[in-house]
């Protein structure tokens, strides 16, 4: 009987409501803390993927177009924006289609049936990018 008298009582009711609240607030700290730790990680993995991902195309887009100008002689600007928007598995083909170019018409064609099968038009900030660090 006592201990349902206390937990009647006002100051245990005042003191248990202060309580949930404290832990409430503890809790909802510690979950922004380990929300924003985690957060930072993914963000940062993330971004370190991002990164190799887009130095891996670069490098392979710079190379593509050294080769073509080797080969074809200077390219229009549309072609090597073309070039710049393609993704690092398409320079790859590029770089083994290119071996069988005699003509930037061959370029140009090979280009569009790439653009073709991707369905998607090139990246103008991509292309502009990658073109200014040439």
């Amino acid at each position: 009987m006592r201990s349902l008298d206390k937990r009647e009582s006002v100051i245990y009711q005042e003191w248990r409501a202060e309580a949930l609240r404290e832990g409430l607030e503890e809790g909802r700290k510690e979950g922004r803390r380990e929300g924003l730790q985690l957060g930072l990680q993914q963000g940062l993995q993330q971004g370190l993927q991002q990164g190799l991902q887009q130095g891996l195309q670069h490098g392979e887009a710079t190379l593509v177009l050294r080769l073509l100008r080797r080969k074809l002689g200077s390219l229009d600007p549309a072609l090597e924006n073309k070039i710049w928007a393609l993704s690092t598995s398409q320079l790859e083909a590029l770089g083994e289609a290119l071996l069988d170019f005699s003509s930037s018409e061959e370029l140009t064609a090979w280009l569009a049936r790439q653009l073709e099968t991707a369905g998607a038009p090139p990246s103008a900030h991509r292309a502009r990018v990658g073109r200014n660090a040439l």
